[in-house]
């Protein structure tokens, strides 16, 4: 049974005609398939899907990064890599089931993979925690991605959560401390790092694996610092109002590359990447060949350079920074307005000593 979201209606009853149509044995009185009906509703369907998701706008987008049919890591990691061998636990607490770390083989390339896991049905989502993760997961990726560090291994995220865990237990165990710590060790890395945001990127839990040398989102896809229920409650005291608080939190794949907070956009079917997980999955694919590749060449330095100069330049003014090589610094360089009115000073500070040290010798005199 396939599930729709509340702006697909006119999707749903199209689909359902679609259905009948195709099985006319269920229906009284008729006998044969009206290939010309089935073939005119299924253009009418295209172009409504075509017309709908060209035009979505922050919320729905929420929605449908949200949708229970969406893949999840699970899905990639079984379909994209070869030879998973899945590791757990941290060495300090012990094993945290939502999120899948292991290495596997990719083109015949070893890799590490990291896939933050919400499950496919209630028992399975119980059991990952709805892809929340606690300090002991962070824990584990951190364990892992340093050997991976250690032996010139890429390592590649599927990223798909709400959020961290905030529950009791979680910071009491030094929840923050763990994500800090993962993002700290996400930058030290000298190997390349892809994060794919496959459905939410939400909060510290998703950017604790996604300080990554390069980060991708599929289309329909968000990265946010906070859910649009979260923002409304805060700032309004009204969670109803997440569709203005979607606007304005600019969480999309497209006003997110536009801010150069991401590094590209990975194509999803029309309606969704649950509509057709074998294009989505070859979109990703191609994807990460082309990343991969773009390090192939580059040394360990240079690798963690690249990493590092690419935040330093996130939210940056343009006028701030004349060369890449000035982005190694956290200050702004000075317009050459300003330089001059530092060496106007300079000029009058050493006049002004000058004539105190006359005044000095004419009143001594």
């Amino acid at each position: 049974m396939k599930n729709y979201l509340n702006f697909e209606t006119d999707i749903k009853d199209l689909e359902l005609e679609l259905e009948k149509l195709k099985d006319p044995y269920n229906q009284s009185g008729l006998s044969e398939v009206n290939t010309q009906k089935i073939s005119q509703i299924q253009n009418e369907l295209d172009n409504k899907l075509e017309t709908i998701y060209s035009n979505l706008d922050p919320w729905q987008t929420t929605l449908v990064a949200r949708h229970e049919d969406r893949p999840k890591s699970k899905f990639f990691i079984e379909n994209l890599f070869e030879d998973f061998v899945s590791l757990s636990g941290d060495r300090h607490y012990g094993e945290d089931e939502s999120v899948l770390c292991g290495f596997a083989k990719f083109n015949n390339q070893s890799v590490l993979v990291i896939g933050q896991e919400k499950g496919d049905d209630l028992d399975s989502r119980i059991k990952r925690n709805f892809g929340m993760m606690r300090p002991e997961g962070y824990r584990k990726t951190i364990r892992l991605m340093n050997l991976a560090n250690k032996f010139n291994i890429p390592v590649i995220s599927f990223i798909d959560t709400p959020g961290a865990y905030p529950g009791v237990g979680a910071e009491e165990r030094g929840q923050a401390e763990a994500i800090a710590k993962s993002i700290e060790c996400s930058m030290k890395l000298k190997i390349p790092t892809l994060a794919i945001i496959i459905g939410e990127g939400g909060s510290g839990g998703a950017i604790a694996l996604a300080s990554s040398s390069k980060v991708i989102m599929l289309e329909n896809a968000i990265y946010s610092v906070i859910s649009p229920e979260g923002c409304a409650t805060i700032l309004w005291r009204d969670p109803k109002k997440m569709l203005d608080a979607a606007q304005a939190m600019k969480l999309s794949a497209k006003d997110l590359l536009e801010l150069e907070i991401i590094d590209e956009v990975v194509k999803e079917p029309v309606g969704g990447a649950h509509r057709d997980k074998d294009l989505t999955l070859k979109n990703v694919k191609e994807s990460i060949e082309k990343n991969l590749s773009y390090f192939k060449e580059m040394s360990r330095n240079e690798i963690f350079n690249d990493r590092k100069n690419k935040f330093l330049k996130v939210g940056r003014g343009k006028g701030f920074m004349t060369s890449v090589s000035s982005l190694s610094s956290l200050k702004p360089e000075k317009n050459t307005f300003y330089q001059f009115l530092d060496s106007k000073k300079k000029v009058l500070s050493l006049l002004f000593l000058i004539s105190v040290i006359l005044l000095s010798f004419y009143l001594l005199s």
